[in-house]
């Protein structure tokens, strides 16, 4: 009786904590109603241009995870504090086209007079468990205050590690404008923001955020889901466009042929930013290696390539180093650069000599400035 008595405590237990706002909300009514008429919405779900089973081993899904979590490791987590530099936001001149990674898939964008937010992670856990997956030591630079007005907030998909709930809270007297994936607005919409400044789009639709800049929403190879319930919302990248520049931002995606039609429709790219961490052989259809991210960067026809979804948290058992060493190696000899900026650094889109050093190398240093396709020094 007594342990009847204990499991029952635990399912109410964990009913209770699935109320908690963290979680967001299931897109219904007329949002699920938009929902269904999309041409990549069937059977009840969101679905990929491309058969993508999420597992690619023939382990069950709690053997897979158990494995990740109990299994035999390499260096998941650096030995001592990242690399990284706090650049002063607030006072970027904003009629400079800069972008600053903030970490992971997390970054600050000016371009075209805008300044944008693309998947912000203030907080040290990208998970609704405390301590789930903590950040590196070191990486955890900047919050909500060190941000200053937001003309346009980004949000490629729903996991925790891309839409944080206590970071969105606190933006929300900074942000203009909230752009999303279709479904996704449901979060916002649980959590307080004005829904008219929240624009929910499907792949290929345009937001023209000024006359000057359009945001182009892109197809992706992925999943959503914050819950048990999975891919309600729609996971996208997004394609930056002014008169002046390219930028994309492949949000998590696996390697696939939308790259290629990307950047024959949409490219040449002056700067890209691609998926290339997180990845293991038992879920190779939803994040790239970094060999496949360095054929994505030729397929988007690109002039520059960082790596992202790397540098800040652990979710895959690869040395949380790989992504660096493989991309390094991976894109000798290819069409693009390779910047590599710690975590804090600006990325000068001017054409401008910059440096940027092996910096997760423990001291190992990269002496000549690197240069995009056609840059002059200056």
């Amino acid at each position: 009786m007594v342990c009847v008595g204990i499991a029952i405590l635990g399912v109410v237990s964990v009913i209770t904590y699935l109320q908690h706002p963290v979680f967001g909300e299931l897109p219904s009514g007329e949002r699920l109603a938009h929902i269904e008429r999309s041409p990549n919405h069937a059977d009840g779900v969101f679905r990929n241009q491309i058969d993508t089973p999420m597992r690619t081993t023939d382990q069950s899904e709690w053997s897979m995870w158990m494995e990740t979590i109990l299994g035999e490791k390499g260096q998941p987590r650096p030995p001592g504090a990242v690399p990284a530099i706090k650049t002063d936001l607030k006072a970027l001149d904003p009629a400079q086209d800069v972008v600053v990674w903030l970490g992971h898939s997390s970054y600050f964008v000016q371009l075209a007079g805008q300044r944008i937010l693309i998947d912000p992670v203030f907080s040290a856990n990208a998970a609704p468990i405390p301590a789930a997956n903590r950040a590196f030591e070191g990486t955890s630079l900047y919050t909500a205050d060190d941000v200053p007005a937001i003309d346009a907030l980004l949000i490629s998909h729903d996991h925790y590690d891309h839409l944080d709930y206590p970071s969105v809270q606190a933006l929300k007297p900074t942000v203009r404008q909230v752009i999303v994936g279709l479904g996704v607005g449901a979060h916002f919409e649980a959590w307080g923001y004005d829904m008219r400044t929240v624009r929910e789009a499907d792949w290929d639709e345009i937001v023209a955020l000024t006359p000057q800049l359009q945001i182009h929403v892109t197809p992706a190879r992925h999943y959503s889901g914050r819950t048990f319930t999975r891919d309600q919302s729609l996971w996208v990248g997004f394609a930056l466009v002014s008169a002046e520049r390219r930028l994309f931002f492949s949000g998590d995606s696996g390697y696939a042929p939308h790259f290629a039609e990307i950047g024959q429709r949409l490219g040449p790219f002056d700067w890209v930013a691609l998926d290339a961490g997180q990845y293991d052989p038992r879920w190779a259809n939803v994040h790239m290696n970094p060999e496949q991210a360095a054929q994505a960067a030729e397929d988007l026809r690109a002039k520059v390539l960082t790596p992202a979804h790397a540098g800040r948290f652990s979710i895959s058992p690869h040395d949380w180093d790989d992504p660096f060493k493989r991309i390094t190696a991976a894109s000798q000899g290819r069409a693009y650069a390779l910047w590599t900026p710690e975590i804090g650094r600006p990325i000068h889109l001017d054409g401008r000599a910059q440096l940027f050093t092996a910096w997760w190398e423990n001291g190992a240093m990269n002496t000549q400035p690197q240069l995009a396709a056609g840059a002059k020094e200056k």
